[in-house]
């Protein structure tokens, strides 16, 4: 992981972090105990505060910003983050699911145990009741979040400290690649 400083405010850390070589992390930003940031993450603290919760894990490709001096960037514990996703300026509750690409705006604010479906696009200033399935283009609450779901959210959090624990204990190691047998090209 990449860490840097701008201004004098450097990234702060909990205990267990993991950050792949690929991830970034700048500025005024605090990363709670066991959080995990996976290939090419940004989290940009340079304009504002960004504060992610323990046990949070950001997936690959995923991109945390924050407004210039109005609105950081907040997330709760054991919050998911799919591949591609962008978090600028909002607020996320504890134990929520954030799909695969979606866009969660300055200002919003997504409750407690709620889903951000895959692809949807949070408008600026929303904001989500507790257990919220929000899905849609802008996105708006589809309906409560089933008990199942939320088993999902949390079984989703809990496999993450499993991959990031692998990680951690030296899993990856680097390697030159093998050569393709005659029978595989």
């Amino acid at each position: 992981m990449q860490i840097r400083s701008i201004d004098g405010r450097t990234p702060r850390l909990g205990r267990r972090v993991f950050g792949a070589e690929t991830a970034l992390v700048l500025g005024d930003v605090t990363l709670g105990d066991d959080v995990s940031l996976w290939y090419n993450v940004v989290v940009r603290g340079d304009i504002h505060w960004v504060r992610i919760g323990a046990r949070s894990n950001l997936q690959d490709g995923v991109v945390v910003h924050v407004e210039n001096g109005q609105w950081p960037t907040v997330l709760g514990e054991e919050v998911s983050v799919g591949h591609g996703a962008i978090l600028h300026g909002c607020a996320i509750g504890s134990r929520c699911l954030i799909g695969m690409g979606a866009i969660v705006m300055n200002g919003a604010e997504i409750g407690e145990g709620s889903i951000v479906a895959a692809g949807a696009v949070v408008r600026e200033g929303f904001t989500a009741p507790p257990r919220s399935l929000l899905a849609g283009v802008p996105a708006v609450v589809k309906r409560p979040v089933s008990d199942a779901e939320y088993d999902r959210i949390v079984a989703t959090a809990r496999h993450y400290l499993e991959y990031k624990s692998r990680y951690l204990a030296g899993a990856v190691q680097p390697a030159d690649p093998v050569e393709l047998a005659e029978e595989e090209r």
